[in-house]
């Protein structure tokens, strides 16, 4: 029987290969015969190392590597190890995994129809809790889609209607033939949908410098202690194991490197405490300068009384 330190340390090794795409159908090969030859006798501890490992396969088919081949890889080492698993809530999350996995391949495999460039990009994943999934966006229900159109449309052509009060009675034909004429007439719309006044402007991207230097540490035993037992990853919800790398943000809360490398990308704050990091945009930055700025003069507004004298509190 091969000793445990050895199956961890090969364990690790497949684990940090995980991270890169043209060793990941390799690497989950190799852990799935790892898995089978000795998982049945490993002990509690190397167990649950196991399925640290397979989680980390779950994070990253569902947030980097979404192409067939991949999920196929994943979906023949979920199966196995659902085979071996005893624990509970192990065997329930991959066989949720499972599902998952075949949905997408059949999504990829069989399409019901050829998709139209519109189409591909309808279905493409969305941002959800920090990383990206490999399922579409879903659609806004009936109703609000319904709401929309006719507020807006009530408001376009409130003056028309205002003009033609004898045509009280709007039959089918006329609200679809109103309609269309709001679909074709967009750049008048939108203008109405939108606030005049002035609005805080999207915030962009950490700065690559400022993330590339956030230091690294790895969780230590204390760490996880004063973390609580059941610590998780606030982006990929996977839980935190002992020997993690983990960045450190201003604020001091910490996350995987591979999970906040995509959410930096994509925003300038903590996903825990919205934190906000420095950015490369200068015309951001500069609004932020003046925001700062505004919000102190009305600190100072706040603060004064009739005659010209502050009171200061």
């Amino acid at each position: 029987m091969e000793s445990e330190d050895l199956v961890k340390q090969e364990l690790e090794e497949l684990q940090k290969q995980l991270g890169k795409k043209q060793k990941f159908e390799a690497s989950v090969s190799s852990l799935k015969t790892l898995l089978q030859r000795t998982y049945p006798s490993a002990s509690p501890a190397l167990r649950k190392s196991f399925y640290s490992v397979l989680c980390r396969v779950a994070t990253v088919l569902k947030t980097r590597y979404t192409a067939p081949g991949f999920w196929n890889a994943g979906l023949g080492l979920f199966e196995q190890a659902h085979l071996l698993v005893s624990d509970p809530s192990e065997k329930e999350h991959l066989k949720a995994c499972i599902a998952q996995a075949r949905e997408h391949l059949h999504l990829e495999d069989n399409p019901s129809q050829t998709l139209r460039p519109a189409d591909n990009q309808a279905n493409r994943g969305y941002l959800f809790e920090g990383h990206l999934t490999v399922d579409p966006e879903p659609p806004q229900p009936q109703w609000l889609v319904q709401s929309n159109l006719l507020t807006t449309a009530a408001t376009l052509f409130a003056a028309e209607s205002s003009q033609a009060s004898e045509a009280n009675e709007t039959t089918q034909d006329d609200a679809t033939n109103m309609l269309e004429d709001l679909l074709n007439r967009l750049e008048e719309v939108v203008p109405l949908m939108v606030d005049v006044g002035p609005v805080a402007p999207r915030a962009p991207p950490a700065s690559k410098e400022v993330v590339a230097n956030l230091p690294v540490i790895t969780l230590t035993e204390e760490i996880l202690a004063n973390l609580g037992k059941d610590a998780e990853c606030a982006i990929c919800r996977e839980n935190l194991v002992l020997n993690d790398k983990m960045q450190e943000l201003p604020c001091k809360h910490t996350s995987p490197p591979p999970c906040l490398k995509p959410w930096l990308d994509e925003h300038n704050s903590c996903p825990i405490c919205r934190h906000e990091l420095q950015t490369d945009d200068h015309a951001y930055e500069s609004w932020k300068e003046r925001e700062k700025e505004a919000e102190e003069e009305r600190k100072g507004a706040e603060n004064a009384i009739r005659g010209g004298e502050y009171m200061y509190v």
